[in-house]
């Protein structure tokens, strides 16, 4: 599943060529995503004035309208050639001024694509989201206050974005690994110098993978159709069995929260 690096990458790439452009038409090839496509009549002859991020969600900013996109599990969002004909899983174009066409591919078709006027309530898919992990309000102190007592595995805990945004599956075992902190500690557990550490850790790897433009593992590729080359620094994530790189010890996979939780013995206590 595309993570914010990944997300980010793709805004980043995308922000330069259709900011400040109008939106002409669009076309819905496929409006079964994991809900029904929202694009109001409204937006036609628009002016798209931004291209920001919140948690992994695109939003695409109008003057009094948003599109909030989701890639889902292995979606991703191309500029489209003129005149490239759509493949299969080409669910969405959305058609910009100069010629700039957004193509929204899905095979799995776990993406969305929704409406939000700003008149209207915070929308429901954003209105109880966490931190964002890149910015000042990520800090040690932040994560101990919200941990005081919680028994939940330190892993599951920042994975958990009403609690901090964006932290993947592979983003938290990386920086927990760089944190020298075991994922099966409980949250509450965890010192206020640890989770200092774990902050830092966390817009490291982060930054590391947006460095890298974000990590490939199967489906992803950035705007341009790139993939991202993070895989290749990887510590200890799809690593279970084989020999720690800074001790040399076997790494041990378990099952955090339903999914498989690499970490090594020696280096995270």
């Amino acid at each position: 599943m595309p993570e914010l690096p990944e997300v980010e990458t793709t805004r980043r790439g995308l922000e330069g060529r259709i900011v400040g452009r109008t939106l002409r038409s669009w076309a819905v090839r496929n409006p079964a995503l994991r809900w029904p496509v929202e694009i109001p009549s409204q937006l036609q002859g628009k002016t798209l004035v931004a291209l920001s991020r919140r948690a992994k969600y695109l939003l695409f900013e109008f003057p009094h309208d948003t599109l909030i996109l989701h890639l889902g599990m292995s979606g991703s969002l191309r500029l489209a050639p003129p005149g490239a004909v759509p493949g299969k899983h080409d669910h969405v174009d959305l058609n910009f001024s100069g010629g700039q066409t957004v193509r929204f591919n899905d095979p799995r078709r776990f993406g969305s694509v929704l409406w939000w006027a700003h008149d209207a309530p915070e929308h429901r898919l954003l209105a109880h989201l966490g931190v964002e992990p890149l910015t000042s309000e990520l800090t040690g102190a932040y994560l101990k206050e919200r941990a005081r007592g919680r028994k939940v595995a330190v892993k599951s805990f920042i994975m958990d974005s009403r609690i901090v945004v964006g932290v993947g599956n592979i983003y938290a075992v990386e920086s927990l690994f760089l944190a020298g902190i075991r994922p099966t500690i409980a949250a509450g557990r965890i010192t206020r110098r640890a989770f200092d550490a774990l902050a830092a850790s966390i817009k490291e790897v982060l930054l590391q993978s947006l460095k890298e433009g974000g990590t490939t593992l199967r489906d992803f590729v950035s705007s341009d159709g790139r993939p991202g080359y993070f895989k290749q620094r990887l510590n200890v994530y799809d690593r279970g069995g084989e020999p720690c790189r800074r001790c040399g010890c076997t790494l041990v996979n378990r099952r955090i929260g339903g999914r498989s939780t690499v970490f090594c013995r020696n280096c995270q206590r």
